[in-house]
């Protein structure tokens, strides 16, 4: 993929939680290039920082020093205005736990961000059910959160992600809360939506069968120990 540009460029990035003899240094002077279209994993041993720097690219929250492209637009310096305006248009998010709001069923739980954006309440739900068809829930729609199994809610979780057309998917740990079986039709869905939505995609994953069938593996190693991928395609 080194012919194709970067949708996310990170340069020396640092970043650190507390201050003085609190200061814990998670990440340090990070590089790291994701081109447009790749499906890349992010692997590490706990406490090393993937959540943090998933929180970084989806500008969750600001480095100490470096620098963060998106698109091709410098994102490090703008305002919080801004900042959310990119996290509507352009990333969509899908954590470990689903936080679907247990009151609305599936329908309007993958509607929300359109009727937050202020989409018609027809629209939004038309694309809605749209992308419910898209990961195998039509039948479900009207179901309740506690009427859906963890998988089928991880699938509401990501149709919602994916319901504003964003161009970047960032997951963390997707798959973490689910069986073996559930996990392989969830992430294997994550593939398929990858491809049909033109997306670029960054997963957060201990799960090294689903690392393995990424396009990318990019291995962060706790700090005094070299990050870096280790498989490329």
């Amino acid at each position: 993929m080194s012919d194709t540009r970067p949708m996310v460029r990170l340069s020396r990035i640092s970043k650190g939680y507390g201050s003085g003899e609190t200061d814990v240094r998670v990440l340090h002077e990070l590089d790291l290039q994701i081109a447009e279209g790749e499906l890349l994993a992010v692997v590490g041993p706990s406490g090393v920082g993937k959540s943090t720097l998933l929180h970084l690219v989806g500008l969750l929250d600001r480095p100490d020093t470096g620098s963060i492209e998106i698109d091709g637009s410098d994102v490090g310096e703008i305002n919080g205005t801004a900042r959310a305006g990119i996290r509507n248009r352009t990333l969509g998010f899908v954590f470990q736990h689903h936080h679907l709001l247990d009151e609305m069923d599936a329908r309007d739980n993958v509607a929300l961000p359109l009727r937050i954006a202020g989409k018609p309440a027809r629209e939004a739900r038309l694309r809605a059910d749209a992308l419910l068809e898209k990961v195998d829930l039509s039948g479900r729609s009207t179901h309740f959160p506690d009427q859906l199994s963890g998988g089928e809610q991880q699938r509401v979780a990501l149709a919602r992600a994916l319901v504003m057309r964003p161009r970047l998917l960032l997951a963390d740990e997707p798959t973490g809360n689910l069986d073996r079986a559930s996990a392989e039709s969830v992430f294997e869905l994550v593939r398929q939506l990858h491809l049909m939505e033109n997306l670029t995609s960054i997963i957060v994953t201990h799960n090294e069968a689903v690392a393995s069938r990424c396009d990318r593996i990019f291995r962060l190693a706790p700090l005094g120990e070299r990050s870096g991928y280790v498989r490329e395609v």
